[in-house]
């Protein structure tokens, strides 16, 4: 019996150990995930998330102008996002959030109906995202407020002019 007894405490201990190492390699919160995925550090910078009425804009900017890691970081990172979301491609904010983003589904499956482009701004970025598809506004809308509420930038969730 105490053999068996010494079997499980080995198990459990190797389980726990086992454990420590996959979150300590894997970050676990959504300001770890995203400097882990998107390159540049989420205390540093701001992120904004916009609705118009013909799509709407994903905003990323350095909060001290002279910070050129972060702004090259950005800078970086937003084109590949235009070009992964444009290819229907939206793993980066299932890794960033950990959780299946609502309207990436969608958004996934209507590709052809919605335009990403690339703008530099003085301190990042900004992805500006174009459609005349009702189905594809209602999904990107669906996406931006969540990443509104999720990221916590205190942004409008109502729809505005361009």
């Amino acid at each position: 019996m105490q053999s068996v007894t010494s079997v499980v405490v080995i198990a459990t201990l190797a389980s726990s150990v086992m454990l420590g190492a996959q979150q300590a390699s894997h970050p676990s919160s959504l300001e770890d995930r995203g400097a882990h995925v998107m390159g540049f550090d989420q205390q540093k910078t701001t992120h904004h998330f916009y609705l118009y009425s013909d799509g709407g804009a994903i905003d990323v900017s350095a909060n001290d102008p002279n910070d050129q890691t972060d702004i090259k970081a950005a800078r970086a990172h937003l084109p590949h996002i235009a070009k992964m979301f444009g290819e229907g491609d939206f793993s980066a904010p299932v890794l960033v959030h950990a959780t299946n983003v609502p309207g990436t589904a969608d958004l996934s499956r209507l590709k052809d109906r919605l335009s990403y482009r690339y703008d530099e701004t003085p301190r990042g970025g900004r992805v500006n995202i174009v459609t005349a598809d009702a189905e594809a506004l209602a999904a990107l809308h669906t996406f931006l407020r969540f990443q509104i509420a999720d990221h916590k930038t205190g942004d409008s969730p109502d729809v505005r002019s361009r």
